[in-house]
């Protein structure tokens, strides 16, 4: 190296360790900080409008007598709507009923959905063909879901409902017009068609499991059932509280697919929470007590995820041994 470059190379760390340097790079970083706040902006008075918003409203309104025919006779009320929710026989059946669909509905799912992605876990042309297929049901919203199957079931006219009847193996009124089986025939509805959406979380779960473990396995003698159970399975758990977590709280809003095929009946057989909040807000406009209900929706989804959280980290504890 000559001497001429020894000079520019100590010449050029000086600059870069002088104060206008530093002063430079910081002007840097602050510019891109500030850049990325500015496109940050949108999104977070996105989610405050559409999102936090409507929630503290909704929280607001549910301490008051507020209803949309009688706006300026609205009162404070404290806690009687909550009160009055759960003293109300209607609406504590509707709370049994939607806690009784989402965990019995919800577990069937993921008991079938973790089969079908067994089944479908070899990557070849004929599983994605019979994968692109079975994905259909959830592509079709729930209200046209419930429209379908209410025709399917119809004991007139349906094309499963008019034989169950011809045969005398239903309920004369046909399954949805009994309190005995209406509830169940819904949650055969909500499997049918949300099944595909746990297999497809579950797939994705499984084909990200690392081979070389499972090969390690497999050579070290182990048979199918012990690699599921203690391979696979406890390397599963991210996906499995993914789906339990996604359908969890999709299942315990349920309002479609009850609407339009039962409405709440026969009686209060399939009265669903959602159900009852939409029925006070839109017909009845009484917004407080609707409101009251959202939040005790809300209530019920939050301790539904801590269990699913707590019950995963100790799965997960217990596995690793910590």
């Amino acid at each position: 190296m000559t001497e001429t470059d020894i000079a520019a190379h100590t010449v050029g760390r000086r600059s870069a360790g002088s104060p206008a340097a530093a002063r430079g790079d910081r002007g840097f970083f602050g510019r891109q900080r500030y850049f990325l706040f500015f496109m940050a902006v949108p999104a977070v008075i996105y989610v405050i409008i559409v999102g936090v918003w409507p929630l503290a409203q909704g929280a607001w309104y549910s301490f008051f007598d507020y209803n949309l025919q009688k706006p300026k006779r609205t009162h404070f009320v404290g806690l009687d709507n909550y009160v009055n929710a759960f003293a109300d026989s209607t609406t504590r059946q509707a709370i049994v009923n939607t806690f009784e669909f989402t965990i019995v509905g919800v577990a069937v799912q993921l008991v079938l959905g973790l089969l079908i992605a067994l089944m479908l876990w070899r990557d070849d042309r004929f599983n994605r063909t019979i994968l692109a297929f079975l994905l259909i049901p959830a592509t079709i919203t729930p209200l046209v879901v419930g429209l379908i199957f209410k025709g399917l079931l119809g004991p007139d006219y349906g094309f499963i409902g008019y034989y169950l009847a011809e045969w005398g193996l239903g309920p004369k009124g046909g399954l949805l017009a009994d309190g005995g089986t209406a509830l169940w025939v819904l949650i055969v509805v909500d499997c049918w068609e949300w099944t595909p959406l746990m297999a497809l979380i579950l797939l994705a779960g499984l084909k990200s499991l690392p081979t070389d473990v499972l090969e390690a396995a497999r050579a070290d003698g182990a048979t199918v059932l012990q690699r599921f159970f203690w391979v696979i399975l406890p390397l599963m758990l991210p996906s499995v509280f993914l789906a339990l977590i996604l359908r969890t709280m999709d299942a315990f809003r349920v309002f479609d697919t009850p609407f339009v095929t039962t409405g709440g009946g026969p009686g209060d057989a399939t009265q669903t929470m959602m159900l009852i909040a939409v029925k006070q807000g839109l017909q009845f406009f009484n917004v407080g007590y609707a409101s009251a209900l959202g939040n005790i929706a809300i209530l019920f989804i939050a301790i539904m995820a801590a269990i699913l959280i707590f019950a995963v980290r100790r799965a997960d504890a217990r596995i690793n041994g910590k």
